[in-house]
């Protein structure tokens, strides 16, 4: 890298050589996901013709490679010392291994770049677009299954452009083709913490191993993402943050999410949400009855809503994260909205719900999935009629849609699943799930990734 580019030095990136003239710009990818602009004042006639053979040859193999890769690599022997003092206490489930680095996923940067980041900005525009027509129809909140003395509440929070801080984007991809979304988790997404920060730690160690190239990225500006986020919707307030309580995953993340808005500059309260009281005047108050003016909240808006105190939203003076109107996209019935907006669009899937005449266009085989669910539950994956695949849980009640299946990638017995983050409203972070089913489940495996070519 010349001697003028000052940051990032640490492991940077060449990403492209553009010409302009006869000087020549590189643009340099530097760690995390950032890049800078670094202009050269060389003639371009300098450079040897051998060299550009190279890069020629590099990008025409980078191409040929232009799949999904899964890489067999050996595991840390202290890996799960370096969870627990890292706070990822939940890094094995029921004696089963969550956190699984005995792979690793590869990708080059054109595919993150064109087949990743870029549909999940274009996704989350649709989804803002579709959140913008449903307030406005009634006909969508009520094929949503929302309960009609929320309408208002939830319009308003949109119409008020409540600020909102993250979600993911599952998405079924294989490097073949366009990325084909899944479902968004909207509302309460976990696994951040082991994308933002543990999977991190793992490919700096993994470079100082060998374990992959010394140039080795990882899609992953999460962390930063967050921070910014907090900074944008706290202004150095105060922030409570709520879930349920007896749940390792659910306390990690809580804690994790607390960091990121310590690191912003807010101070902050941790309480499950049964302590959370109300003052006779409306307002939410936690233990030592201080008002919370910004909640956190790691419980679904379907669950708030079927709530005692659910009757008391609308008229608390709260400002809750993640804001009302993402109540609407954290619905599988975004699937055949969005379908409908956006027919045949490369990133979406056929999708319609259940008793819809249309659905008959999937034919015999199709992914049925209820309006909410969460973690898989009560997922059925339906073959020439027959459920091949299903997972157990309470959900169903409120209607089910149906999707087209869609081919995950396979590896031995293994299919993946890739998670991908938007936070502050920008696209920034990757994650991936393994399982030996094709319902992704709370169990699922996740594996790490570097960007290598």
């Amino acid at each position: 890298m010349p001697d003028d580019v000052r940051w990032p030095r640490r492991r940077a990136q060449l990403v492209a050589i553009v010409r302009i003239g006869e000087q020549r710009r590189i643009l340099i990818r530097g760690q995390r996901g950032r890049r800078i602009n670094a202009d050269i004042r060389t003639n371009i006639r300098a450079w040897s013709h051998t060299r550009w053979l190279w890069l020629d040859r590099a990008r025409n193999f980078i191409r040929q490679l232009n799949i999904v890769q899964r890489i067999p690599c050996d595991e840390r022997t202290d890996w799960r010392a370096q969870a627990v003092q890292a706070g990822f206490a939940f890094h094995t489930i029921d004696g089963e291994r969550y956190w699984d680095e005995r792979a690793y996923y590869a990708f080059t940067l054109e595919e993150i770049e064109r087949d990743i980041e870029t549909p999940t900005a274009e996704l989350e525009q649709m989804c803002y677009d579709l959140v913008d027509r449903a307030v406005k129809d009634e006909r969508i909140l009520r094929a949503l299954c929302i309960p009609e003395r929320y309408w208002t509440f939830i319009a308003a929070s949109w119409q008020r452009r409540d600020k909102n801080l993250y979600g993911r984007f599952d998405l079924s991809y294989d490097g073949r083709g366009p990325a084909k979304l899944l479902e968004y988790n909207a509302d309460t997404p976990t696994a951040v913490f082991e994308t933002a920060v543990f999977q991190w730690h793992w490919l700096e160690q993994a470079i100082a191993r060998g374990i992959v190239p010394k140039s080795a990225d990882q899609y992953n500006s999460l962390h930063e993402r967050l921070i910014e986020g907090w900074r944008a919707i706290g202004e150095g307030g105060h922030l409570h943050l709520a879930g349920t309580t007896g749940s390792a995953e659910d306390d990690g993340t809580l804690r994790y999410i607390e960091d990121t808005a310590r690191q912003a500059g807010l101070t902050t309260t941790v309480l499950a949400m049964d302590a959370i009281g109300r003052m006779p005047d409306g307002r939410f108050v936690d233990l030592d009855n201080k008002p919370i003016a910004l909640l956190f909240k790691l419980y679904p808006w379907e669950w708030m809503f079927r709530e005692e105190f659910g009757k008391y939203l609308a008229g608390a003076s709260t400002r809750f994260i993640e804001p009302p109107w993402k109540a609407i996209l954290s619905n599988k019935g975004i699937l055949p909205l969005l379908w409908s907006m956006f027919p045949r669009h490369p990133n979406l899937l056929p999708a319609y719900f259940e008793g819809d005449p249309e659905a008959e266009k999937l034919g015999p085989s199709f992914v049925r999935k209820p309006l909410y669910s969460r973690e898989g539950a009560n997922v059925e994956m339906v073959v020439n009629g027959e459920i091949i695949d299903s997972d157990a849980g309470p959900y169903g009640n409120e209607g089910h849609v149906r999707q087209a299946m869609a081919t995950l990638p396979r590896f031995g017995d293994d299919y993946a699943v890739i998670g991908s983050w938007i936070a502050a409203g920008q696209p920034c972070g990757l994650s991936i799930r393994e399982d030996t089913s094709a319902i992704t489940k709370n169990t699922s495996r996740f594996v790490p990734h570097a960007i290598v070519g």
